[in-house]
């Protein structure tokens, strides 16, 4: 419920603050009082796109400040929340704007963006004129209301999820059927660029180990020479026999020298064996040294061949093996291309029948929702003196699409037997008044926690009928337990108010400025006179507001 509206420099506005109350609260005034500057502010406190010159003229910045009060469960609280703004029974929104556009706001004494304050305003207030603007005039609306008014949202949701599904399913079969197309259109150099390389058959680090074979033997017959000479210094010709001869001659000499001559033996002893190990070393190295003349001829043949078909297919040599595996599997994926579009294919009808089954059930549901609210709408309507008028909420087939298979719209026909058709061009100014009226009624049933605005929904009609109206809105506002507030010219609909403004607008010091006084019971007899009989109240017009208060 909106409690507080705290209003500086707006427009005509110098300063106004307004305490609101629950029920039906009116607001009347002579036109160009400032009724409209009351919504245009509030609209602006909740983030809703207006006109952009509200500071008024002179001014720094204007401000709007709006209070409202909400329970623990109130929808709000969950925007609050997702935004990582504080909560509470209290709400409190704050906007300014300078003359040069710039635009600040505050939840709960928090910065927030505008998107925050819009999110919230849909859970806050409902805001309703002859020339709607939150969708009931615009057949591209009426589907969505009427998933509110039966609560599908859980259908909705499986709806688009199944959709979504299908459209995968279709996404995969059409990039599967394009790739084996293209595929196929090189079938037959994909399957000799497979079998050059199966023939050559190359594998991972072949090159590397082939580049150091043919370098080994191209410098085999310099290095073998050298190779042969250290061969021959460490045989038996050389270091071996020396070492020998003097082992030999360093025991012959044992006797004499006896314990100093042991450590020099040693020290030859541990050098044969190193000289062992390093002839064999050497031996090791001659015969690697040694090749047939024919193998340098076939590495190299080898190695040429991995090149060039590495540079044909734009790959280093060592990926050519990793290369032949996915040429091997794109020629598999043409082989066995049919197996897998069949497969595809059953994807895409399950698909398509989850989500015709799911659509189907949201059809089922938007048809039965659609009789529910034309009853509503025409035990609505009976009050409203339009009893003999028809509302039929029709549910055509449409294109498939995340939201299903229906089309909705809302039309009417004001007389039995006459032709229906589109609210806006069947009824006349007061009939629109009505059927809006009647249909916000229905659909903002089940809303909770809601501030409900009617703005000049009286228009085009008087006597008994304007008494209807007022009734209603009465009504609206017990039933709902909550807040009805009505912008009026209608004495009926105002005398019928639980609480009432008079908008008024004088000219003080040069400047033009616009007020909102709560009226108590005499000042509320003579505003709703004034509005009977025009500027000049008489004694029958004060009887006439009388009565109407009287009900």
């Amino acid at each position: 419920m909106l409690r507080e509206l705290d209003i500086r420099d707006i427009l005509i506005i110098d300063r106004l603050e307004l305490t609101f109350q629950p029920g039906l609260n009116v607001l009347t005034g002579e036109t160009g009082a400032g009724k409209s500057i009351l919504l245009d502010s509030l609209g602006f406190v909740l983030g809703w796109r207006g006109r952009a010159d509200l500071v008024r003229q002179g001014a720094e910045r204007g401000e709007v400040t709006a209070l409202f009060d909400i329970a623990e469960d109130h929808p709000a609280q969950a925007v609050l929340a997702e935004a990582g703004l504080p909560g509470g029974r209290e709400l409190l929104l704050r906007r300014t704007n300078t003359p040069d556009g710039r635009k600040a706001a505050w939840i709960n004494d928090r910065r927030c963006s505008g998107d925050v304050l819009r999110a919230l305003s849909g859970t806050l207030v409902e805001l309703h004129g002859q020339h709607d603007d939150r969708g009931l005039l615009d057949p591209r609306g009426h589907r969505a209301l009427l998933d509110a008014f039966g609560g599908h949202g859980d259908l909705q949701a499986t709806v688009a999820s199944a959709w979504k599904a299908l459209a995968a399913a279709r996404k995969e079969e059409a990039t599967a059927r394009a790739r084996l197309e293209a595929a196929r259109a090189e079938e037959d150099t994909l399957r000799h660029a497979v079998k050059e390389l199966d023939d050559l058959d190359p594998q991972s680090g072949e090159d590397a180990d082939l580049d150091t074979r043919r370098r080994l033997m191209q410098g085999a017959e310099k290095v073998r020479d050298d190779v042969q000479r250290a061969a021959q210094v460490l045989g038996g010709e050389g270091a071996e026999s020396n070492l020998a001869g003097a082992i030999r001659w360093l025991e012959g000499a044992g006797d004499l020298l006896e314990d100093k001559i042991q450590e020099p033996l040693a020290a030859l002893d541990r050098a044969m064996t190193e000289l062992a190990e390093a002839q064999a070393g050497v031996e090791a190295c001659l015969d690697a040294l040694t090749f047939d003349p024919m193998e340098l001829e076939q590495v190299e043949e080898r190695l040429f061949a991995l090149r060039g078909l590495a540079r044909k297919h734009g790959v280093l040599p060592d990926d050519l093996a990793e290369l032949a595996g996915a040429l091997r599997s794109r020629l598999k994926a043409i082989d066995h291309g049919a197996e897998h579009i069949a497969g595809l294919e059953a994807a895409v009808a399950a698909a398509q029948t989850g989500y015709k089954t799911a659509a189907e059930a949201l059809q089922q549901a938007r048809q039965a929702a659609a009789r529910h609210l034309d009853a509503a709408m025409a035990a609505e309507l009976a009050p409203l003196k339009m009893e003999r008028a028809e509302f039929t909420t029709e549910v055509r087939p449409a294109t498939p699409g995340p939201d299903g298979i229906d089309a909705v719209q809302f039309t009417v026909a004001t007389n039995p037997g006459a032709p229906s058709g589109p609210l806006d061009k069947i009824a006349s100014g007061g009939e629109l008044s009505r059927f809006l009226l009647a249909l916000k009624v229905c659909l903002t049933a089940g809303d909770t926690g809601l501030t409900l605005i009617f703005d000049e929904i009286d228009r085009g009609v008087g006597g008994a009928t304007a008494d209807a109206v007022g009734r209603r809105l009465a009504a609206l506002a017990a039933c709902a337990e909550g807040q009805v507030l009505v912008v009026t010219h209608s004495p009926q609909v105002a005398a019928l108010g639980q609480h009432h403004w008079r908008v008024e607008k004088a000219v003080t010091e040069g400047r033009t400025l616009s007020n909102v006084v709560p009226l108590g019971p005499d000042a509320r007899v003579d505003e709703i006179a004034r509005m009977l009989s025009g500027d000049q109240i008489t004694d029958h017009a004060r009887s006439a507001a009388r009565a109407l208060l009287a009900g």
